[in-house]
């Protein structure tokens, strides 16, 4: 049996694959057939089959968005973001997860979406 360290990493580990899963489940499941999580710990996207769009899971008690942010940001994609798994969110409250992205991509979005007026280009 491993140390209480060890254990507990392979437990982080653990929900964090599964979190990924879920959240890929989620994105398959709502219009983005071909998602599938990359597994945790590897670098880039962490879910791909989202063209354009670059994805980073979290399932952790530490709130460090901005570096989240970051990561995702290097997975090459247009759009980075983060989901969070917050604790005692389990598979069944996939839909209530936070999804954390950058200020102006969010206005963006916004935009598109046809809320508020755009400004008009300087």
């Amino acid at each position: 049996m491993g140390t209480a360290v060890e254990v507990v990493s392979d437990t982080r580990k653990r929900r964090g694959a599964a979190t990924q899963n879920i959240a890929a489940t989620w994105f398959t499941e709502h219009g983005w057939p071909w998602a599938q999580s990359t597994g945790a710990g590897r670098t880039g996207s962490d879910i791909t089959g989202l063209p354009g769009l670059a994805c980073e899971v979290k399932a952790r008690r530490g709130f460090s968005p901005l570096a989240w942010i970051r990561q995702a940001q290097a997975g090459k994609g247009d759009l980075p973001f983060v989901i969070l798994r917050c604790d005692g969110q389990g598979p069944a409250a996939t839909a209530d997860w936070p999804v954390i992205l950058r200020l102006a991509d969010f206005t963006d979005l916004l935009h598109e979406a046809g809320y508020g007026d755009r400004p008009d280009p300087p």
